[in-house]
């Protein structure tokens, strides 16, 4: 699987961790793991955990700490009410933005039209 671009993803990880954090409540790590299972494959604890920490400053996610057995207390995150708004902000900029993207990259480019040109001709 292929690494994803760091800016490309710097772009939706605020949205990505409302929805997997609305989806179901958890600690950072195991956020890591679900999201590198979901696809986000080198996505690395250094850049979400900073993110996590934004998000509830922003008021976006609600923390809890949570006794551990096998060492430290665990921080567990949720998206609140006003995370669920913002998701559902991000989401319809995010489907904007992919229409967008797909008009410009479903252009033909100079090569192609040449080459569509020269395929009628022949």
């Amino acid at each position: 699987m292929a690494e994803n671009d760091p800016q490309l993803l710097k772009g939706v990880l605020t949205m990505v961790l409302l929805k997997v954090l609305a989806d179901e409540e958890d600690y950072g790590y195991a956020v890591v793991v679900r999201l590198q299972e979901l696809g986000f494959a080198g996505l690395a604890e250094g850049t979400v955990y900073p993110a996590l920490t934004r998000l509830e400053r922003q008021g976006f996610l609600a923390a809890r700490l949570e006794r551990s057995s096998s060492g430290p207390a665990r921080k567990y995150y949720r998206t609140t009410a006003r995370g669920l708004d913002e998701l559902a902000r991000s989401r319809r900029s995010w489907e904007e933005l992919v229409v967008a993207v797909a008009q410009v990259l479903e252009s033909p480019t100079p090569g192609e039209k040449r080459d569509m040109a020269k395929a009628k001709e022949a």
